[in-house]
C-alpha cells in the first residue's frame, strides 16, 4: 500500500506532508524500533531541511531511535559544514534537540563497512544485460543497516542517464554499496547508451537494484518526492517500488520539457551543487536528446576546477570516449572500474568507431575553471569561460540555440 498525492500545478504543503508522513509511520508500526533514514547528498535538488524536522518532529520518541546514513555512492564524503547545510540545522543545534540522533557517511570504498547480502548470479546478469554481459555479482551493502529495524529511503525522483529515473532502491545501490554493483548497473546502463535509458522508468539497471533491494535482510521503506519550481508536487509513501514508480509518473510530466526540433548548439549552465566533471557532467546528458548530429553542448561551469574528486586518476588517464571506443579495446579497459568507463562514455555521448577512430556525433565543449592542456588531454573540447557572456547568449536564444539555466535535472527530448 501507498499513501500520498500529487498536484502538477501547485505544490504540496507542509502540513499535507507532515499528515502523509504521520499516517505512513502508523502504518509502518515503528513504534520503539530502531530506524535509520536514508537521504541524498548535496548533489540533489530536495528540500532535505524540511524532512530531516518532519520526520525527527514525528518519529524521536516514539521509536527507540532514529539514524541517518548519506547515500553517497562514490561521491566524496560530506564535510560538518556541508551536513549542516543540507540537513538545516548545526550539529550543535542537533545534538540540542535530538541527541540520540547520528548522521552517518557512505564509505563505499572501505570494505570493512561493507556486508555480503547475496549475489546476483551469472545467469541472472546475462538475462539483465541481454546476454552482453555474464559474471557473478556479490551484492554488497553498507552493513550499518544490519542495526535497524526498519529502513526509510528518503530522496527526490528524476530522470537519470543510469537507471532511467533516479529514487527508490537507486538510494541502496549505488547509494549505499560496494563498488561492484555500482561498476556493474553504470556499464549495463552505458551498453543500452544513455539516450536509451534516461526518462524511461523500465529499464535493465532499475530491474538489477530492485533485483538486489530483494536481499536486504531489513524491512524497508520509502518516501518519494518530485520537486518543481514551487516546491513538491508529488510525495508518495510506502513500498518502495511502488512509491518511485508512481512519483517517477510525476517526475516525466514536471521534469521532461519537448522541443519541437532538434538545435545546433546548447549552453548548459551548470549549477554550483555540481562541483566536479563528474556530476556536472549531467547538463551533457539532459540535454543530447535534442542536438543535432555534428552539433555541440557546451558545460558552462566557470566554478568546477577538478575533473572528479574520487575518480580523477583513471579518468586522466583514459579520457572520454564513445562507447565502442572501450568495447573495440577491451581487453586493454576492462579491468578499471566499469562505472568510470560508463562515465566516460556518458559525457562523450554516441558516435561511430571505424579504423581506430572515434567519430563522435557531437562535440561536447567545457568551459570551466579546468586547464585547457586537461580538458584536451581527456580528449574533450575546451573552451575558455570567460569568453562567455550569458546575457549574450539569452539574447542569441532561438530554434538553434538552447540556453539552460541550472543545468541537469530537467531532460530535453524532441517531441
Amino acid at each position: 500500500m501507498i499513501i500520498g498525492k500529487n498536484s502538477i500545478d501547485q505544490a504540496i504543503s507542509i502540513i499535507e506532508i507532515k499528515t502523509i508522513l504521520s499516517e505512513s509511520f502508523s502504518a509502518w508500526n515503528l513504534l520503539n524500533k530502531k530506524v535509520l533514514v536514508i537521504i541524498p547528498d548535496n548533489t540533489r535538488t530536495a528540500p532535505i531541511k524540511i524532512f530531516f524536522e518532519l520526520i525527527n518532529s514525528l518519529l524521536v520518541g516514539y521509536t527507540k531511535r532514529v539514524d541517518y546514513l548519506i547515500a553517497l555512492g562514490t561521491h566524496p564524503p560530506l564535510n560538518q559544514v556541508e551536513i549542516e547545510n543540507l540537513l538545516g540545522f548545526t550539529i550543535h543545534e542537533i545534538r540540542n534537540r535530538w541527541p540520540k540522533t547520528q548522521i552517518y557517511n557512505h564509505q563505499w570504498d572501505n570494505p570493512d563497512n561493507l556486508w555480503e547480502i547475496g549475489t546476483i548470479t551469472s545467469e541472472q546478469t546475462a538475462q539483465l544485460s541481454d546476454r552482453k554481459i555474464s559474471l557473478d555479482i556479490p551484492v554488497r551493502i553498507n552493513k550499518r543497516i544490519l542495526d535497524y529495524d526498519a529502513l526509510i529511503i528518503c530522496g527526490p525522483v528524476f530522470p537519470h542517464e543510469v537507471v532511467g529515473f533516479s529514487g527508490g532502491n537507486k538510494y541502496f545501490f549505488p547509494g549505499i554499496s560496494s563498488p561492484h554493483l555500482i561498476d556493474f548497473s553504470h556499464w549495463l546502463g552505458a551498453l543500452s547508451t544513455s539516450e536509451n535509458i534516461i526518462g524511461i522508468k523500465e529499464t535493465p539497471v532499475r530491474s538489477t537494484i530492485d533485483l538486489a533491494a530483494r536481499m536486504i535482510p531489513v524491512p524497508r521503506y520509502s518516501i518519494c518526492f518530485a520537486v518543481g519550481n514551487n516546491g513538491l508536487h508529488a510525495l508518495y509513501t510506502g513500498e518502495t517500488e511502488k512509491a518511485w514508480s508512481a512519483t517517477a509518473d510525476i517526475s516525466a510530466q514536471l521534469h521532461i520539457k519537448y522541443l519541437d526540433k532538434p538545435v545546433d548548439t546548447v549552453l548548459a549552465i551548470i549549477p554550483g551543487m555540481y562541483k566536479d566533471l563528474w556530476v556536472g557532467g549531467k547538463g551533457m546528458y539532459k540535454t543530447d536528446p535534442v542536438i543535432k548530429d555534428g552539433g555541440e553542448v557546451i558545460i558552462y561551469a566557470p566554478h568546477i576546477d577538478e575533473i572528479s574528486f574520487t575518480h580523477n586518476k583513471v579518468l586522466h588517464k583514459i579520457g572520454y570516449h564513445i562507447k565502442d571506443y572501450f568495447l573495440n579495446q577491451w581487453k586493454n579497459y576492462s579491468h578499471l572500474p566499469w562505472s568510470v568507463l560508463a562515465h566516460s562514455t556518458h559525457v562523450k555521448g554516441r558516435g561511430i568507431y571505424q579504423n581506430g577512430i572515434e567519430y563522435p556525433r557531437i562535440q561536447v565543449s567545457i568551459a570551466s575553471r579546468i586547464s585547457e592542456d586537461i580538458i584536451r588531454k581527456v580528449n574533450l573540447n575546451y573552451l575558455n569561460p570567460e569568453n562567455i557572456v550569458l546575457n549574450d547568449w539569452f539574447h542569441l536564444q532561438d530554434e538553434n540555440i538552447l540556453v539552460v539555466p541550472h543545468a541537469g535535472e530537467l531532460l530535453y527530448r524532441l517531441k
